[in-house]
């Protein structure tokens, strides 16, 4: 049975996860969510206002009441760059699914897997789930790179399984880790 928590506040060695605020907007316009580079390989549209960007944050603020909303903001030298966030929970299955974006002036720098590894510690040893699982897009190894970086074991791919902002339909490989795996490796 989970134990849902909510979006509490984690700490790593470089960066701050913690709640969105709408005040983010325009880190998160600029950083990520207006730059096609970041959005190809995910479902939705670059924003193309940091107003767009302000009434998203206005949404995912007022889901933060739910304590099944998980949805961090990535902090890195007090601003914005990136989220992650539980795109899919099952409290029958016991499993959480993540889902996340970096903006790509901070790739290839192991933001992403900090980030990654701090949400799958909670969610282990708080949230009590069983399994995490990420997702991605075969054209865009980095993300895979994240997964197997967080002691992930591939599982496969779905062929053609997502389409993406830009129309295409792209393979998506997956990855997971259970907690038996997680308990092997702290």
């Amino acid at each position: 049975m989970l134990t849902h928590k909510g979006t509490k506040t984690l700490y790593t060695e470089r960066l701050i996860l913690r709640r969105f605020t709408v005040a983010d907007a325009e880190d998160m316009f600029y950083n990520w969510a207006s730059d096609e580079k970041v959005t190809r390989f995910l479902t939705w549209q670059p924003h193309e206002s940091v107003d767009s960007t302000r009434q998203l944050l206005m949404g995912w603020v007022e889901a933060y009441d739910s304590i099944k909303a998980y949805n961090w903001a990535i902090q890195f030298d007090g601003k914005a760059i990136g989220s992650i966030s539980v795109v899919k929970i099952s409290d029958k299955c016991e499993y959480a699914e993540l889902g996340y974006c970096l903006g790509h002036d901070y790739w290839n720098n192991g933001f992403m897997s900090e980030a990654a590894n701090a949400v799958i510690d909670y969610l282990f040893s708080e949230i009590g789930v069983n399994r995490v699982c990420i997702s991605h897009a075969t054209e865009n190894p980095g993300s895979g790179k994240v997964a197997q970086k967080c002691g992930m074991t591939y599982e496969g791919t779905k062929r053609e399984h997502l389409k993406t902002s830009t129309g295409n339909f792209v393979d998506i490989a997956g990855y997971g880790i259970l907690k038996s795996e997680w308990k092997i490796n702290k």
